[in-house]
C-alpha cells in the first residue's frame, strides 16, 4: 500500500477516534450541568445541522488552495476545542453547544477537502479500496473513541477529553502535510459560480454520480428513521435490556468493518452503481432482520445493516470523485454530502413519530422504500438531454500512468 494511502487512513482513525470520543462526552457533559435529557439531546443536532450548509462551504474549497485551508480547519477546530476549558458550570453551557456547531463546520469542510484532495494524492487504482479502508477505520473507531471518551470523562472531566480531542486534529494537520500531492489543481471556472446550482447540475447530470448519491442519501435517511424503533423493537417487543443496544452497535459496527474491507474490490469489479444498489438492498435485509421475534434476528439484522450501508455510502463517494471536474471536486463533494446527510435532519424526528405505531412499521417502511428506490435507480429512466455531463476525468488522468486521485 502506498504512502499517500497509508496517511490518509491514519487520518481517518485520528480524526474518528476525537470526534468519537467527543460526541458521546458533549451530551453527557450538558447532561450534567443542565440535568434536562432534552438539553443533551440538542448537541447531536448541532453537528448535523451544518451540514446543510454544505454547497456553500464546499465553494470555499474550490476558491482557496486546498491543503492549506483543511489544515486551518482543523487547526481551528483544535483552538475551538480549547476553549471548553472556560466550562465551569452552567452558565458556559452554551459553549459546549458552540463547539458541537464547530465540528459540524469542519466535518463538511473536511470532508469536501479530502474529496477534493485525494485525486491529487492516489491513482485510479487505489480509489475504492481506499475509501473502504477508511470507512473501516471510521467504524472502528466509533466502537472504541466513545467508550475511551466517557471513560477518561468519568475518571478527568470533561477538560480531559477536550485536550485528547484537540490533540487528534492537531497531529492530522502534521500528517496532511506529510502527503505527497501529484498535482495541484489549476482549473478554476471562468466565473463565480453559485455553490448549490453548480453542485447540483454536476450531481444530476452524470448518472454514474446521481444513482449512487441517491441510493446512499435514501439508505442514511432510513438509518436515522429507523433508530427509534429498533430500540422499541429491543425493549419493547424483545424485553431486553437497554444494555443490548451496545450489542446492536457493536454487531453493526463490526459488519461496517467487513463492509468497508471488502467494497474496494467490489467497486473494481461491478462500479458504483451496482455496489450502491447492494448495499441498499442489503440495508433494506437488514431492517426486515430485525422485524424478527428473536434476539438473534435482531443480531443478524445489525451485521447485515453494517455492511450495506457503508457500501451505499463508499460507492457515492467514490462516484463523486471519478466523475466530477477537478476545480468543481470543493462545492460537488460538499453538495453530495448535504444529500447523503442533511435528509437526517428530518428522518429522526419523522422515526420519533413514527414508532408510536410500534416498532416494525417503521422498520418495515423503511426496507420498502430502500427496495425501490434501489429497483428504481438501478433502472433509473432519467435521462437529461441537455446538461448530461461526459465522466470528466481529474487531469491527473493525463499522465503516463493514467492515474486519478481518491478522496473520503
Amino acid at each position: 500500500m502506498r504512502r499517500n494511502a497509508c496517511l490518509f487512513v491514519a487520518i481517518s482513525l485520528l480524526s474518528g477516534f476525537g470526534s468519537g470520543a467527543m460526541a458521546l462526552v458533549a451530551g453527557l457533559w450538558v447532561l450534567d450541568l443542565t440535568g434536562s435529557t432534552g438539553v443533551a439531546a440538542l448537541t447531536g443536532l448541532c453537528v448535523y445541522a451544518p451540514v446543510l450548509a454544505g454547497p456553500w462551504l464546499g465553494a470555499l474549497l474550490d476558491r482557496a488552495p486546498r491543503r492549506p485551508l483543511v489544515l486551518a480547519v482543523n487547526l481551528a477546530l483544535a483552538a475551538a476545542l480549547l476553549t471548553l476549558f472556560a466550562v465551569r458550570g452552567p452558565g458556559q453551557t452554551w459553549l459546549v453547544f458552540a463547539v458541537s456547531c464547530a465540528y459540524g463546520v469542519s466535518y463538511a469542510l473536511i470532508d469536501a477537502g479530502e474529496t477534493a484532495l485525494l485525486p491529487s494524492a492516489l491513482s485510479a487504482a487505489e480509489l475504492g479500496a481506499v475509501n473502504g479502508w477508511r470507512s473501516s477505520a471510521q467504524e472502528g473507531m466509533k466502537l472504541v473513541a466513545p467508550l475511551a471518551g466517557a471513560g477518561l470523562y468519568a475518571w478527568h472531566g470533561g477538560h480531559a477529553v477536550a485536550v485528547l480531542s484537540a490533540a487528534m486534529p492537531i497531529l492530522v494537520a502534521v500528517l496532511y502535510l506529510a502527503v505527497r500531492l501529484n498535482r495541484t489543481p489549476t482549473e478554476r471556472p471562468a466565473r463565480p459560480d453559485h455553490g448549490l446550482r453548480t453542485g447540483v447540475a454536476v450531481l444530476a447530470g452524470q448518472r454514474t454520480i446521481r444513482v449512487p448519491v441517491l441510493l446512499a442519501g435514501v439508505s442514511i435517511a432510513m438509518s436515522g428513521f429507523v433508530t427509534a424503533a429498533v430500540y422499541a423493537i429491543v425493549v419493547t417487543d424483545l424485553r431486553l435490556p437497554t444494555t443490548f443496544l451496545g450489542v446492536l452497535a457493536s454487531a453493526q459496527g463490526a459488519g461496517s468493518i467487513l463492509g468497508g474491507l471488502v467494497v474496494g474490490r467490489l467497486l473494481t469489479r461491478r462500479g458504483p452503481v451496482a455496489v450502491g444498489v447492494a448495499g441498499t438492498l442489503l440495508f433494506a435485509a437488514g431492517c426486515l432482520a430485525r422485524c424478527l421475534p428473536w434476539w438473534q434476528g435482531t443480531i443478524a439484522g445489525a451485521v447485515v445493516a453494517g455492511v450495506g450501508l457503508p457500501w451505499t455510502l463508499v460507492a457515492a463517494v467514490t462516484a463523486v470523485q471519478t466523475h466530477t471536474p477537478a476545480a468543481l471536486l470543493g462545492r460537488v463533494a460538499a453538495t453530495a454530502n448535504t444529500a447523503l446527510f442533511g435528509p437526517l435532519v428530518v428522518a429522526i424526528p419523522l422515526g420519533s413519530a413514527a414508532v408510536r405505531l410500534g416498532g416494525r412499521p417503521p422498520l418495515l417502511a423503511a426496507a420498502a422504500l430502500c427496495a425501490i428506490a434501489a429497483t428504481a435507480f438501478a433502472r433509473d429512466p432519467w435521462r437529461l438531454s441537455n446538461t448530461t455531463h461526459r465522466p470528466h476525468r481529474c487531469s491527473a488522468a493525463n499522465d503516463h500512468s493514467r492515474q486519478r486521485s481518491v478522496s473520503g
